[in-house]
C-alpha cells in the first residue's frame, strides 16, 4: 500500500492543523518531523509561544502517523493522553518537532515528541498516547487502489 509523502500530507491538512501552520517535513509510522513558524497569533501575552501550540502539534503529528498506519485495517486514531513539559521559551523563528513512536499496541500507541528552537535547543517534551479504535462503518477504508490511502479527519476533527 502506498503511504503519502510528508508534502502530500501537509497539503491535505485541514482545520486546526492548518490554522497552526503545521508543516510536515518527514513522515513514517514510527517517526515524524514537523515545524511551525512562530507568529504573533501563536504567542501568549508575554510574547512566548503558547503551550497549547506544543501540545496541539504533538497530538496532531502522533495522531496522523498512527492514523495512516491503522486506517487500512479499519481503525481510527484519536488522542487519549497528552502531557507536555515546557523547558525553554521560544519567542521567534520556528518551533521544530521530532516525534518518535515508543510503543505500538493493538489499542494504544505511545509517542515522545521533542521540540527545539532554531538553535537546536530542547524547548519542550511531550508524551502522547493515541487510542486505536474501530472506525464506524460509514468511515471504513475503501478497497485498496493505486491512489493509496486517503487522508480523513476523525469524527471529532482530529
Amino acid at each position: 500500500m502506498h503511504t503519502p509523502s510528508a508534502d502530500q500530507l501537509s497539503e491535505a491538512l485541514l482545520g486546526f492543523d492548518r490554522l497552526l501552520g503545521l508543516e510536515l517535513l518527514e513522515f513514517s509510522e514510527s517517526e515524524v518531523r514537523a515545524q511551525v513558524a512562530v507568529r504573533d497569533e501563536l504567542k501568549q501575552p508575554f510574547g512566548l509561544v503558547h503551550g497549547g501550540v506544543y501540545a496541539s502539534v504533538a497530538e496532531s503529528i502522533a495522531s496522523l502517523a498512527t492514523g495512516i498506519a491503522v486506517f487500512p485495517a479499519g481503525s481510527a486514531a484519536v488522542g487519549l493522553s497528552n502531557n507536555t513539559s515546557f523547558l525553554r521559551p521560544v519567542t521567534d523563528g520556528t518551533v521544530h518537532a521530532h516525534a518518535e513512536r515508543l510503543h505500538r499496541g493493538r489499542t494504544t500507541w505511545v509517542w515522545e515528541v521533542r521540540f527545539t528552537d532554531d538553535a537546536a535547543r530542547l524547548c519542550a517534551a511531550t508524551r502522547v498516547t493515541i487510542a486505536v479504535r474501530p472506525l464506524p462503518a460509514s468511515l471504513a477504508a475503501p478497497a485498496a487502489s493505486d491512489e493509496g490511502p486517503q487522508v480523513h479527519a476523525a469524527p471529532d476533527g482530529r
